[in-house]
């Protein structure tokens, strides 16, 4: 086959001089040895051809010296013994320039600022830079610079995070007429200098009344708007009365730790907790506890009695956390929430977040939470660094059906009638334990008692159902029995999450009604024993009234012979 005409052919320059042309080659001809290809360059307008030797891998190519010319018509002629195809690129050297890579990068820095240089091997020509700089989060910024006549050029970065690694590479192109951007050169990973800690520490306390004063646990973290800007950090905690001015006590503590216990008085405490590097500390952050008033002795004495101040509300759980609203307070120039991820742990690991005044409800979600497990939140006001409890909530991520079952301990029965009496403990529940279930069934056959509910089993068998709405009513009378008559019951606790299914029944027997006995009294043996009476007296009074008259010839008088 003839060759195909040569694609993107184009020629360039890196120093004025010597001139590169590419091109792409065409499709197989299916033609080898002395008939395969053969390709020559000309310059149209010496009329002469161009000294160089083409080359071609996956893009052909040729070099050559174009001396002082400046303006060039070069055609590149492919043949072969079946055709001959050609393509041509007119061009000015000045506008073809296609700059070497910069090279032997070096940085002088700061806290904040990365002065970048590096060296260039076109030198008389005037470049444009462009500086690509990518931040730790993945960030990428390019800056534009303009280069000079010197052995080397630079750039400064300014707005960069004290302390932090930022990489930097850089390509030129020509300045007066850009062709096209250079290879990059090697980047250059650099870190900023060490500064003084940004921002503040979050910090929280957790206040627990002793005799004589109170064990103040305090904790603290990085906000996200604090920055450590260092290689290591210390945090320094101190803490001096506010009346009477007396020498403040602190103590030191490495990066791994971020909660401390300090025991204090009964009088009102400034405490702050700074972070520290090898430059300086940071803005402390400051937390009043206030003075031990009446307050905070019945506090002391309610913990020891198991009791509550302030009376916790139940808050409902979602699949994306716990949500939780408060009465908003214009008093207060903050909020804080404050909670344990695993309450049954002690000490448990408290967490706490800070909301604006203008904030009243928030969804609170942790990957630490799980269904079944009861979750208590403090709702604090604080303002001018003094917090005080505003209200408690308490709830689940979800409800799950109790734990344990109610436990029956009397039972009074009479022939028509069952009075059950159980105990249950409301607290550590897998939910809101919202009242109870009574099941009830003769043993051999279905329920259908007055009052009641049918419930099915799985087995289908039918139970009445009756509900206790009050989870503090823990009796219950079940109506309408028959006498002498053997019942199952259950009775169930039930919470937002349902019920645990029924497995274990208890048997009662109703007596017999004794006042059917009276009435069998009354209708058999009392008209019995009357009729027996009145046989007895009718033989009396027949002989009373109307006694046997003797027959004469019974008569001893008869028996004389003198008188016969």
């Amino acid at each position: 086959e003839p060759p195909d005409t040569p694609n993107d052919f184009s020629c360039q320059t890196q120093d004025m001089r010597l001139v590169t042309c590419t091109w792409s080659q065409g499709g197989d001809t299916y033609l080898y040895g002395q008939h395969s290809p053969k390709y020559t360059l000309s310059e149209e307008f010496s009329q002469k051809v161009v000294p160089c030797t083409v080359s071609c891998s996956e893009q052909c190519s040729c070099s050559w010296d174009i001396g002082q010319q400046r303006i060039c018509n070069i055609t590149v002629t492919v043949e072969n013994p079946l055709g001959k195809r050609t393509a041509m690129d007119v061009f000015d050297i000045t506008h073809r320039i296609y700059p070497a890579a910069p090279f032997q990068l070096w940085e002088e820095c700061t806290d904040t600022e990365i002065t970048l240089y590096w060296k260039h091997r076109n030198k008389g020509i005037e470049l444009f830079c462009q500086t690509e700089v990518l931040h730790p989060g993945g960030k990428v910024e390019l800056h534009n610079s303009s280069d000079t006549h010197l052995d080397y050029a630079s750039i400064t970065l300014g707005g960069l995070q004290p302390y932090t690694e930022y990489t930097a590479r850089v390509h030129c192109g020509a300045a007066k007429h850009f062709w096209r951007w250079s290879e990059w050169s090697e980047a250059r990973t650099v870190r900023t200098k060490e500064a003084t800690p940004s921002g503040k520490l979050d910090i929280w306390r957790e206040i627990t009344p002793v005799v004589g004063g109170r064990n103040v646990t305090l904790f603290w973290k990085q906000a996200p708007s604090f920055r450590a800007n260092g290689r290591s950090i210390s945090y320094e905690v101190t803490w001096e009365k506010v009346e009477d001015g007396s020498k403040p006590e602190s103590i030191s503590f490495s990066s791994v730790c971020n909660s401390t216990r300090i025991s204090i008085d009964n009088h009102s405490y400034r405490i702050s907790i700074m972070a520290k590097n090898s430059v300086n500390y940071s803005l402390p952050s400051v937390l009043i506890i206030p003075r031990a008033t009446g307050n905070s002795m019945k506090a002391l004495f309610c913990s020891f009695l198991g009791t509550q101040e302030l009376k916790e509300e139940q808050v409902n759980g979602t699949d994306d956390g716990i949500f939780i609203s408060w009465e908003p307070r214009h008093i207060y120039d903050s909020y804080i929430i404050d909670w344990c991820n695993f309450p049954m742990l002690q000490p448990c690991d408290l967490q706490w977040k800070r909301f604006g005044p203008n904030t009243s409800s928030t969804l609170i979600n942790s990957a630490a939470f799980v269904p079944g497990v009861r979750y208590n939140f403090h709702i604090y006001g604080s303002v001018a660094n003094r917090a005080s409890l505003l209200e408690k909530k308490t709830g689940y991520l979800r409800e799950l059906p109790p734990l344990y079952d109610p436990t029956v301990e009397k039972v009074e029965l009479t022939s028509n009638a069952v009075t059950l009496f159980w105990d249950y403990q409301l607290t550590n529940e897998s939910g809101f334990v919202r009242g109870y279930h009574v099941y009830v069934s003769p043993i051999q056959e279905n329920c259908s008692l007055q009052g009641s509910k049918k419930h099915v089993l799985p087995d289908g068998s039918v139970l009445c159902k009756y509900t206790i709405e009050n989870p503090e009513e823990k009796r219950f009378t079940v109506k309408h029995l028959l006498p002498n008559t053997k019942y199952k019951l259950v009775v169930k606790a039930y919470t937002g999450g349902g019920e645990t299914p029924i497995v274990n029944f208890r048997y009662i027997d109703t007596p017999f009604n004794s006042n059917m006995l009276y009435l069998l009294v009354l209708l058999v043996i009392v008209p019995s024993l009357v009729a027996a009476i009145c046989r007895w007296k009718m033989k009396w009074v027949k002989e009373c009234c109307c006694p046997v008259i003797p027959s004469p010839n019974k008569s001893k008088a008869l028996s004389f012979e003198e008188f016969k």
